[in-house]
């Protein structure tokens, strides 16, 4: 995988692991909420010194049932952390993770370098020429209905099938926006029960051989786990590891993730064994 930002190419022959910051008070996963600079600070250094080659930094949980945030609240979230990280970490790679072409510009102007959308450009499309005008890479998420529906299951009939009809029709809309740099996130747990997620983990690889783009998978600590195993989100990283070593063999180039430690081993050992 290659990514252009700023006018310098990042070559990444191995998978690359990305570290979540949450600037929020209701992520579903306690561990990952930063708020105070010295949280936030500690918290990029870990995941950055573990492997991290991207810190995604968010400040609007998309659990189910979370609390609605403003623009302009979820901007004065982000606008301290985005200052702090840049300044200790001035090379590091910053993806945000905003629905919201407000905060996607206020971002890319304050030190991001990445976007990373749960709605594909659904929600805000205004979002897409953002990230054309500054010609960033563009995660784009599926999911199926809006803010309010999203956690709800849909119906599919070839859930594979789907989501790459999805991303077909979506990724040809980004390039007629002007996206250069697209990666591609299957959406697991967003209108997905844990059936359908499994059924999609199982056939991962065919998005991965239909698009001749990244894919990212985002698997770390969620109910697709933690309510198979009948245990919580605390309990859930060796779960984690265990599904993110599946999408791995399955082709997924980036692992989002609150662990990042294990997220590298995972990648180092299944390098070894190529």
């Amino acid at each position: 995988m290659e990514l252009k930002i700023n006018n310098k190419f990042y070559s990444f022959p191995s998978p690359v692991v990305m570290g979540i910051v949450n600037c929020t008070p209701d992520s579903f996963f306690e561990g990952s909420r930063k708020n105070l600079e010295n949280e936030v600070l500690s918290t990029v250094e870990k995941h950055l010194s573990e492997g991290a080659k991207i810190i995604d930094l968010g400040a609007y949980s998309t659990r189910p049932n979370a609390q609605f945030v403003s623009v302009s609240e979820e901007i004065e979230r982000l606008k301290n952390p985005l200052k702090w990280i840049r300044k200790k970490f001035p090379d590091c790679l910053i993806s945000i993770d905003t629905f919201r072409s407000e905060v996607a510009k206020f971002s890319l102007e304050n030190g991001a370098n990445i976007v990373n959308d749960i709605s594909g450009g659904m929600f805000d499309e205004k979002i897409l020429e953002v990230v054309a005008k500054f010609d960033v890479p563009y995660i784009a998420m599926h999911l199926q209905g809006t803010k309010e529906t999203m956690h709800q299951p849909y119906i599919y009939q070839n859930i594979t099938q789907e989501v790459g009809d999805f991303f077909e029709e979506k990724v040809k809309l980004y390039r007629q926006k002007g996206i250069q740099q697209i990666i591609l996130d299957p959406g697991f747990g967003f209108s997905k029960n844990n059936e359908q997620n499994f059924e999609l983990l199982r056939h991962l690889e065919q998005l991965s051989q239909r698009f001749d783009l990244p894919l990212l998978v985002g698997l770390s600590r969620k109910r697709t786990i933690w309510k198979i195993l009948r245990i919580t989100p605390i309990e859930a990283l060796n779960g984690t590891t265990v599904l993110n070593t599946v999408a791995l063999l399955k082709g997924a180039n980036i692992l989002r993730v609150h662990d990042v430690k294990e997220a590298i081993q995972a990648v180092q050992l299944l390098e070894k064994l190529k």
